[in-house]
């Protein structure tokens, strides 16, 4: 490290992203991202104007997009707050509204980038145990008795409480903060957006990397009171003025807008995610039901889950384990690419087993002989 690099970092463990091999091609599952394309309608948008415009830098404020999301989830553009990315949003609730020693707690099996903030910005950050069966223990989350963060759906398990359960957090104490990341929402979980004019103290982000496929446009926003707005917009134009490009700002009103291709993508995953898990209980896994883009099961008793993820890979499939957490290390996480992936996935995970089940008699010959 550099002589200049900060102390508090010396010992910062970084998030690790989903695995990006580029030695040959893959069925790209492990990072829930989409495997559908975008909104026909962005193509549209993109004419040769908005291209040449890319000489000069964009609406600052971003009003033309807030505008859209306003339209589509029924908020005034003062409500809307756009970022590089849902991350983004997060970094800049945290410098907005935290500072160095506050406590923020969370699920401890969660989206593990909520603990790097926490060290990147010097928060106390506490883990509350979900329970055995990987859901939300909301009841130590009322009672923590700090700000919250969470994932709803959570990631990497897929457990969802419901609106009414986000809101004993959120009235729990309204002098404290409760972020409420809704990136999986969109498949089949319950929103908290109803809570955002009732309560002063609740941040409801979204992104347009899950649901509207558009992971590598780098779009996400928050939805909250106008005071949090304001002040988040505030300390934006102190750090990033111009956070979001004029391209992602130009194709990200498009895609909000279609709200038809939106509704038949959601469609088609869910639909496939029934399919795969119905698979998945045929072969004999244990599966935690799920209401996002992704399913996460139990592999050991069939095949050791680092070994299946291994072997997936040796065929062209990449899958995310989850070996650093004593509790998910025989689990698997596989994004709901479209049906045709999930075919050959199933089709080679068959035989993934059938080639281990032999290799394991063929073992216990040799060692008996």
């Amino acid at each position: 490290m550099s002589y200049f690099f900060l102390d508090g970092y010396e010992s910062m463990e970084t998030y690790n992203p989903g695995e990006q091999p580029h030695d040959r091609p893959y069925i790209k599952l492990n990072a829930n991202e989409s495997s559908y394309p975008p909104s026909p309608a962005i193509l549209e948008a993109l004419t040769s104007v908005q291209i040449n415009s890319l000489a000069y830098y964009e609406d600052p404020y971003n009003i033309k997009l807030r505008e859209a999301i306003g339209e589509i989830y029924g908020f005034p553009k003062e409500q809307i707050f756009v970022g590089n990315g849902a991350d983004e949003v997060i970094a800049f609730i945290m410098m907005s509204f935290f500072r160095e020693g506050f406590p923020i707690a969370s699920n401890d099996i969660t989206y593990d980038f909520y603990r790097t903030y926490a060290q990147t910005f010097h928060l106390k950050y506490r883990k509350i145990p979900v329970k055995a069966d990987f859901s939300t223990d909301v009841d130590a989350l009322v009672e923590c008795g700090c700000d919250v963060i969470i994932a709803n759906p959570n990631n990497p398990t897929g457990k969802a409480i419901s609106c009414a359960d986000v809101e004993r957090i959120v009235k729990k104490n309204e002098k404290r903060l409760v972020i409420v990341d809704e990136a999986y929402v969109d498949f089949g979980g319950e929103t908290a957006l109803s809570l955002v004019d009732k309560y002063p103290n609740i941040i409801v982000v979204r992104t347009y990397s899950k649901s509207r496929n558009m992971a590598g446009a780098r779009i996400g926003f928050c939805v909250a009171n106008q005071d949090i707005i304001d002040d988040m917009r505030n300390v934006k134009f102190c750090v990033s003025p111009f956070n979001l490009n004029t391209l992602s700002q130009v194709i990200g009103i498009a895609a909000i807008k279609d709200t038809k291709y939106y509704d038949e993508c959601i469609k088609e995953v869910i639909e496939t995610r029934s399919y795969f898990e119905s698979e998945l209980l045929r072969m004999g896994f244990e599966i935690v039901p799920t209401v996002t883009n992704f399913c996460f099961f139990k592999a050991s008793g069939i095949i050791p889950a680092e070994l299946l993820t291994e072997r997936l890979k040796e065929h062209g499939i990449l899958v995310r384990y989850f070996g650093f957490e004593p509790r998910t290390k025989d689990y698997v996480r596989v994004t709901i690419g479209r049906r045709a992936e999930m075919e050959i996935v199933v089709r080679n995970m068959k035989a993934i087993i059938e080639e281990y089940q032999a290799e394991k008699v063929s073992n216990a010959r040799r060692a008996a002989s």
